[in-house]
């Protein structure tokens, strides 16, 4: 049996109190990986934009 099954498996047998917890908890992971992906994001364009941020690179992508 795999993750997916054995959680579906416990969700079935879940009471509705305990089914509400995990929807929040679902919630709150897919926040938290979303978060993450953000903050890798801005931390690469500050140090990317040190390259990006120039002159050469503006004439470059001028003709685009």
């Amino acid at each position: 049996m795999n993750t997916k099954e054995e959680l579906i498996n416990e969700i079935e047998e879940a009471s509705e109190p305990i089914l509400s917890e995990l929807l929040d908890f679902v919630h709150f992971l897919k926040a938290k990986t979303l978060r993450e992906k953000m903050d890798t994001a801005l931390m690469s364009e500050s140090s990317l934009g040190k390259d990006w941020l120039n002159p050469e690179e503006d004439e470059a992508w001028q003709s685009l």
